[in-house]
């Protein structure tokens, strides 16, 4: 704990439950915001960083993914919502919705919970530090936006691989158990897929560190929670008219993955529709029949294929 306080500051501020340390430093560390005086007070609670860090990590990840799994269970038993429903025939049972968060939460805690609880010490060799104030809103943010690039890139190639023969026949095939996706099933995998795929979501702020140096853990923490939503809401089986796509086009969407799991090939990508269009992967009728024009169009009327002159 010294990297955010001495060890005189931390005498001062100790105390017998949480609160109460949070309450002591509002009161010494008035130059912090709120999220910052919560950070510090948890660390200086713990009393262990990597103890601190691993149920952190731990903590965020159950809470934001279950918690944004919630909603869109909610609305799948509100028959209002069928309208904007992808596949409107197929609404998810309580007993396949059961069925999932069993295994979702047995791949949780035997696959991801180990790497998550050993997380600290790598940060530590890393220099990714845990100390407070937080960088910059502005630093924050191009380094988000540099991860969702790295990983949607990540993501693409490995998802595409997943797809392969017998990459898809042992490992990939669970995923695409539901052809029509809900929110639970965003974590519904194969535990090779779980941690192949999860490379991009954590490996790349890793090697980030690694070059830089300069990273901070609320910084991966936000990053991963904002990961965690993204990949909920595209398996959540829902289009509306405010969806982020309809406002910012290269963004992918719940309609973009809902067509690969009800087709099961095509639109690869996590968070954003560039590798699909331009590789020309891009899922569903209405890429078919473009692709379809396309190739009508490069042939003659004879169905011979032409060449340009200049």
């Amino acid at each position: 704990m010294t990297e955010i306080f001495n060890s005189t500051t931390l005498t001062a501020i100790g105390g017998p439950g949480l609160m109460t340390v949070y309450t002591n430093i509002t009161k010494s560390q008035t130059q912090l915001n709120f999220l910052e005086q919560m950070w510090a007070a948890w660390y200086a609670y713990m009393g262990n960083d990597t103890l601190a860090t691993g149920l952190l990590f731990f903590l965020t990840h159950e809470l934001m993914y279950f918690g944004r799994c919630l909603p869109w269970y909610i609305i799948g038993k509100i028959s209002f919502f069928n309208r904007w429903k992808i596949q409107p025939s197929y609404i998810p049972s309580d007993k396949e919705q059961w069925e999932c968060l069993k295994s979702v939460l047995k791949s949780h805690f035997l696959v991801e919970a180990l790497p998550i609880w050993t997380f600290h010490p790598l940060c530590v060799k890393l220099g990714i530090s845990v100390a407070v104030p937080f960088p910059r809103i502005t630093t924050m943010a191009l380094q988000w936006a540099l991860f969702f690039v790295l990983e949607d890139c990540w993501h693409y190639w490995a998802h595409r691989l997943f797809h392969y023969g017998p990459f898809y026949k042992l490992i990939h095939k669970q995923h695409h158990r539901y052809a029509a996706p809900f929110g639970l099933t965003a974590e519904y995998a194969h535990p090779i897929e779980v941690m192949s795929l999860g490379f991009g979501t954590v490996g790349f702020p890793i090697i980030y560190a690694y070059i830089t140096g300069d990273l901070h853990l609320f910084t991966v923490t936000l990053w991963v929670v904002m990961r965690l939503f993204q990949a909920v809401d595209a398996h959540s089986g829902y289009e509306f008219p405010w969806s982020l796509h309809h406002f910012v086009p290269f963004w992918a969407g719940s309609d973009h993955h809902d067509l690969h799991h009800h087709y099961f090939i095509g639109n690869y990508a996590s968070s954003f529709r560039w590798w699909d269009y331009t590789l020309d992967t891009e899922a569903g009728p209405e890429a078919k029949k473009d692709r379809e024009r396309r190739m009508k169009a490069k042939q003659g009327p004879n169905g011979i294929k032409t060449k340009a002159f200049k």
